[in-house]
């Protein structure tokens, strides 16, 4: 079992707070996703875990032992923990061939050299590379190196795998391969992975759930789907996604028993499940946002400000009024600049934000009036 608990980590370098009162469950066999953007504490974290950094207070348990006790002092070190870290420089020995490296920790723990080659021609096979198995690092490409790499940390068969942005010096082509790679390795080994990473992309494709952290906070912890679709506060709804999503303010307005917001979206009428307050932020995804040519009846009008074509989908930024959306259409599609355009809204998906507080008040289904 690899079950990991973090309880009340706070981490501290020097004055800086970087890890504030962490809580924190992983299940067994679960990829989990730390997310967050830079400087916001994850790769630290991961780093805690691993037993590279002390935490002045808290607790990390895994698999059902205590490896870290702040109060008491207690830091089990990092050879003890069952688990290999995958960095984000692949560290390859490079007066090593690809065997070598891989074979190293089999080495040191004096198992036989059938039963290393086995394993080594195990992994590599694993990860598609068995080929390489005489090359040198040099030899190899970045994407190459990668996998080597990751062949090195699931050699030894690690209860945890920690990796700390494996993909950021690979191209974006890489970088879609490495990911199939890494989602199919973890269905076939089964093995907990924790994955530090600031691109939401990785994140919502690879992950069973995912934790989201600002400034050392962990904001959020949910799946993919969830994550994307409500996010707990506005912090959260603006870092997710891609291309970003609209935010609009809006009022609150009562009428016959139910409750209205107006805004530039126009009128919309909801079923809330608590009291909206008096000013509100609607946050609609590019998606969520339908475009026509032709006036539609109830539609809000808008103008083309500019036409972003993407190949498999065009982005198209509008203004209405004074407010500036962005709309996300699949496959090719042709707008003048300066054309008057109708939109209509998948209402029932648009969030609701505390304008104040900037936490999600309810993600409901809604009906434009």
């Amino acid at each position: 079992m690899s079950e990991i608990k973090l309880e009340k980590l706070n981490k501290y370098f020097g004055d800086n707070h970087v890890l504030k009162g962490i809580e924190l469950n992983i299940a067994d066999g679960e990829f989990m996703t730390l997310l967050g953007p830079s400087g916001c504490g994850k790769t630290t974290l991961l780093r805690v875990i691993a037993g590279l950094e002390n935490p002045e207070d808290g607790i990390v348990a895994i698999g059902g032992n205590v490896v870290v006790n702040g109060e008491e002092q207690f830091y089990a070190s990092p050879g003890k923990r069952g688990l290999n870290l995958v960095f984000q420089s692949y560290a390859l020995w490079p007066h090593m061939t690809v065997f070598e490296n891989v074979s190293f920790g089999l080495s040191v723990k004096k198992m036989g050299k059938k039963e290393i080659r086995e394993k080594v021609e195990d992994a590599l096979e694993r990860m598609q590379i068995k080929h390489l198995i005489d090359r040198f690092p040099s030899e190899l490409s970045g994407g190459q190196q990668q996998r080597v790499a990751i062949a090195r940390a699931i050699v030894t068969e690690p209860k945890v795998l920690l990796l700390d942005e494996p993909l950021s010096n690979l191209d974006a082509k890489l970088r879609v391969e490495m990911r199939t790679e890494l989602k199919r390795l973890h269905h076939e080994l089964k093995t907990t992975i924790i994955y530090v990473t600031h691109d939401q992309e990785e994140a919502l494709t690879l992950s069973s759930r995912i934790a989201v952290f600002f400034e050392g906070e962990l904001v959020q912890v949910d799946t993919p789907q969830n994550i994307y679709r409500n996010p707990i506060d506005i912090r959260v709804a603006d870092f997710i996604g891609n291309p970003t999503i609209n935010f609009v303010e809006g009022e609150r307005e009562k009428s016959n028993g139910s409750v209205n917001v107006k805004s530039a979206l126009g009128t919309t009428n909801f079923t809330c499940e608590e009291a909206l307050p008096q000013e509100v932020t609607l946050a609609v995804k590019p998606e969520d946002i339908l475009i026509s040519k032709d006036p539609i009846d109830k539609g809000i009008e808008a103008q083309v400000y500019s036409v972003l074509p993407a190949g498999s989908e065009t982005l198209i930024q509008l203004n209405v009024g004074e407010e500036e959306l962005l709309v996300k259409v699949m496959g090719e599609v042709d707008f003048g600049m300066d054309a008057t355009v109708w939109l209509e809204f998948l209402t029932h998906k648009i969030c609701i934000y505390n304008k104040e507080t900037g936490r999600l008040v309810q993600h409901t289904d809604s009906e434009q009036i």
